[in-house]
C-alpha cells in the first residue's frame, strides 16, 4: 500500500503552473541573470590595488628553517602522500658529516611542488611532523606565460636564511640531538658553526651577517659559556 505521501510528493509537477506561469516560464531560468543587471558592479583593480586577504589564506608554500639556518624538512614525504592532487614530489637523502642540511638523519633533496595542480587545501602542512611546510599569502608569483615556470624547486620555496644565522650545510649545535631542535630549543648559529662555514664555503653570502648566540650545555641552554674559544 502506497502512502499518501509518497503519492502526492510530485503532485506540483502534474499542477497546472497557470497563465502567468505559463507566460514566464521561458524566462524564469534567467531570473539571477536578469536581476544582476540591475545591481552595481564592482571592479578589481588588481594588480594596481592589492586585495585585503586574511591572515589564513593560503597561497604560495614555503619550505622553513630553524634558527641556525638548518632545514626543517627531513623528507619523509608525508606531505606527498597527504596531497589529493598529487601536486608534490620529495626525494630524501641522507645527512652526512659534511653535509647536514637537517637534524636527523635525512633531508629533502628534491622538493617540489607543481602549482598546476595545486588545488591549495592545506592538507600538506597538516601532515607535516616538523613545522617545515607552511603557506604564506604571496599569491602573486603563482602565474606565468609557461607551465614550466609553476613547477617550483627547492629553492624557489627556501625561506630566507634567519638573521644572524648562516646557511647549511653545517653541523648541528654542539652537544644537541633532533629533539632539541623541534622542542625549539636552538636559537641561532653558534661560533663553531660560523667557522665550520667559513672554512668549508668562505664565499657564503651568509657569513657576512652571522652572529654567534648561546649554545645548551648538559643542563640546559647557557648564555655565558666558551666553546672553542668563542665568549658566548
Amino acid at each position: 500500500m502506497t502512502s499518501s505521501t509518497g503519492a502526492d510528493h510530485d503532485q506540483w509537477l502534474r499542477e497546472d503552473p497557470g497563465a502567468l506561469g505559463s507566460f514566464l516560464a521561458p524566462v524564469a531560468g534567467y531570473g539571477v541573470t536578469i536581476s544582476s543587471m540591475f545591481r552595481p558592479t564592482v571592479t578589481e583593480q588588481y594588480p594596481f590595488e592589492k586585495p585585503v586577504l586574511m591572515p589564513r589564506y593560503h597561497g604560495r608554500h614555503q619550505l622553513n628553517r630553524y634558527d641556525d639556518g638548518l632545514e626543517k624538512c627531513i623528507g619523509c614525504e608525508l606531505c606527498a602522500w597527504a596531497c589529493p592532487a598529487d601536486a608534490i614530489y620529495v626525494e630524501a637523502a641522507s645527512n652526512a658529516p659534511d653535509e647536514q642540511y637537517s637534524p636527523g638523519e635525512r633531508y629533502g633533496r628534491v622538493y617540489q611542488i607543481n602549482y598546476l595542480r595545486c588545488i591549495f587545501c592545506g592538507m600538506c602542512i597538516e601532515a607535516c611532523p616538523t613545522r617545515a611546510l607552511t603557506m604564506s599569502t604571496d599569491f602573486d608569483e603563482l602565474v606565468g606565460p609557461g607551465r614550466e615556470g609553476l613547477i617550483y624547486e627547492k629553492e624557489d620555496l627556501l625561506a630566507p636564511v634567519p638573521e644572524g644565522a648562516v646557511a647549511a650545510p653545517h653541523p648541528m649545535v654542539e652537544g644537541t640531538e633532533d629533539g632539541d631542535y623541534y622542542r625549539g630549543r636552538v636559537t641561532g648559529s653558534t661560533q663553531a658553526q660560523i667557522d665550520w662555514v667559513r672554512a668549508q664555503r668562505p664565499d657564503d653570502p651568509s657569513l657576512a651577517g652571522a652572529r654567534a648566540k648561546a649554545t645548551p650545555t648538559a643542563s640546559g641552554w647557557g648564555a655565558k659559556q666558551t666553546v672553542k674559544g668563542a665568549v658566548r
